[in-house]
């Protein structure tokens, strides 16, 4: 879900110097981008933060309609599972391949193909004629989301001068809650009218006129080919053990995020008999919140360099919030969707502040770092997708309830290999940026 928290600014870290040519800076990948004026850079942010809710939308909006997916294609909740795996898979398989494209043709082109494969298969996903073939589009789907993510936060990034990056990069990646969030909802009142294949159509169309909108809007400027060519060998980042503890120690809350994210209002309207209306917006409280959660986590992460104690103690009221929904009303059920959604939030935004504080990862490297960790994730999450589906097929919804939290718990001991942040007087401070999902 809302996986996703990111800091990708520079600012603080080596990596940023002023070129020969004036208004020109190189950041991180060694980008040339001249100034832009404060118009053109404000309407490519306005347009990215607008692909950001789109493309978050295309993430969430198959959860409500899996039962009637289900009844179209004659598959039960071990292939919905499935379904909402496969685009795990694919979100994660491409995301550090993503960040070497980028650093070799440049962020804006990435992002760009990105989107618009993750609007064309989607768009696709409407007109399967099998659910095999729905499958393969929502992998592909998942290959669109992979290339979006990590270059279009390096192009706003882009798009202003260092010590001004931080509001508008924060601004774009927390839009994920609020695409994910009308993902749920508005789907859930869209199926009754329009139908499940209609629903899926009308995210990928909306996606694809504000890609074509984007293509414009973007200066070729911002985010163009870089000058200089990636140094040969394997980049720090793809070897420090902090990198891969991250991402095993997160496994399950990010599955755990996205299959309560797909699940919640199946298991509200066949289990709990709410209306699916009602469902959906108990679904929002799910995802929505972590908006909130991202702008605490971030500022705390900052200010107290005690990163791992934060985050086990998040995530075991994550898992704890988990394993109490089965036993919970509708009143509680939303009280346990905003907290549960917000500590997720707060999670990911201390999770990708701690790779500014490692003196062994160049500043280049940490969105490539960041990369890494969400393919880990996102692969693991898949699985444990996957998992739940079978587990509501062969037992219950609370079983499966029950193991996404200790999943969560269990997992996050691979924190124990995460090497101490600097003290605050050892290491300058981050680079400019927010929270938000990938």
């Amino acid at each position: 879900m809302l996986k996703r928290f990111g800091r990708f600014g520079p600012a603080g870290r080596p990596g940023r110097r002023r070129t020969a040519r004036s208004g020109e800076e190189t950041v991180g990948t060694g980008t040339s981008t001249p100034a832009l004026g404060p118009g053109a850079a404000a309407r490519a942010t306005v347009i990215l933060i607008a692909l950001r809710v789109g493309y978050a939308y295309n993430w969430f909006d198959v959860g409500p309609a899996l039962v009637p997916i289900g009844a179209a294609f004659g598959v039960g909740p071990a292939d919905w599972g499935l379904l909402v795996a496969s685009f795990l898979v694919g979100a994660g398989l491409l995301q550090v391949p993503a960040g070497l494209l980028a650093r070799r043709v440049g962020p804006r082109a990435v992002s760009l193909w990105g989107v618009g494969l993750l609007a064309v298969a989607s768009v696709a996903s409407a007109f399967s004629p099998t659910f095999v073939v729905l499958l393969a589009l929502r992998l592909a789907a998942g290959f669109g989301a992979a290339l979006f993510f990590s270059p279009a936060i390096g192009l706003v990034a882009s798009l202003y001068p260092a010590g001004r990056r931080g509001l508008p990069v924060g601004v774009f990646t927390t839009a994920f809650s609020l695409g994910a969030a009308l993902g749920v909802f508005g789907t859930s009142l869209l199926l009754p009218a329009i139908g499940w294949r209609s629903a899926l159509l009308f995210g990928g169309a909306l996606l694809g006129v504000l890609t074509l909108l984007a293509i414009p809007l973007i200066p070729r400027a911002a985010g163009a080919r870089p000058r200089e060519a990636p140094r040969p060998g394997v980049p720090a980042a793809l070897r420090y053990r902090g990198v891969w503890a991250i991402g095993i120690a997160f496994v399950g809350v990010e599955g755990a995020s996205f299959a309560t994210g797909q699940f919640v209002v199946p298991w509200g309207t066949t289990i709990e008999g709410w209306s699916l209306a009602l469902a959906g917006a108990v679904g929002v409280a799910f995802v929505l919140p972590s908006l909130f959660g991202g702008p605490v986590g971030g500022p705390v992460a900052e200010r107290f360099r005690n990163h791992r104690t934060q985050l086990v103690l998040a995530t075991l009221a994550v898992g704890g919030l988990l394993a109490l929904l089965p036993l919970a009303g509708l009143a509680a059920a939303v009280a346990i969707g905003i907290f549960f959604s917000f500590l997720y939030g707060f999670i990911y935004a201390v999770m990708y502040v701690v790779p500014h504080f490692w003196r062994e990862v160049p500043s280049t490297e940490v969105p490539l770092a960041i990369g890494l960790f969400n393919s880990i994730q996102l692969a693991g999450g898949a699985a444990v997708s996957f998992l739940f589906g079978v587990i509501v097929a062969t037992t219950s919804y609370a079983t499966a309830w029950l193991v996404l939290g200790v999943l969560c718990v269990g997992l996050v001991a691979a924190l124990a290999a995460l090497p101490p942040s600097p003290r605050a007087d050892a290491v300058g401070p981050p680079g400019a940026a927010g929270p938000g999902r990938p």
